[in-house]
């Protein structure tokens, strides 16, 4: 498994957290078993491999981290979202925005361009291209005003 695919996943779980009616751990152990990875290989290829040990703590560390600032990283999407209501956008680009804005301001070895670009792509593959300009737009601005590095 790529470090992109372990993002992919992580952003699908946040995407998950978003209406799971479940804690964070028990949302984890259940996706990220070997059972949930062999019964979704075959559809999907995300899931061809589970991932090894620093796979799951970066994939674990991303989700947690999205759940426990949500409401924080919500805030920046809010702020920089011109034209959008945060309740009218898709759940998928609010969890890919999360994610991108957790490394951003949490994980200093992740660097910023690296987290924006990751952002888009993925997104690409989810959203509109409009929804994707939407992030990457976002993105930048967030990085510009609020985590110059």
């Amino acid at each position: 498994m790529t470090r992109n695919t372990a993002r992919e996943i992580a952003a699908r779980l946040s995407y998950t957290l978003s209406f799971a009616d479940m804690p964070v751990d028990e949302l984890l152990d259940r996706h990220l078993s070997e059972e949930n990875f062999a019964s979704l290989a075959e559809e999907d290829e995300a899931y061809a491999s589970l991932p090894n040990d620093k796979q799951r703590a970066y994939i674990c560390r991303l989700v947690k981290g999205v759940d426990q600032h949500a409401f924080e990283l919500d805030r920046y999407i809010e702020k920089y979202a011109k034209g959008w209501r945060f309740s009218r956008m898709p759940l998928m680009a609010t969890a890919i925005m999360r994610v991108a804005m957790y490394e951003i301001l949490y994980m200093d070895d992740i660097p910023n361009g690296v987290a924006i670009n990751e952002a888009v792509e993925l997104a690409k593959k989810y959203e509109s291209d409009e929804v994707v300009r939407f992030i990457n737009g976002i993105l930048g601005t967030f990085v510009r005003e609020e985590a110059q590095s």
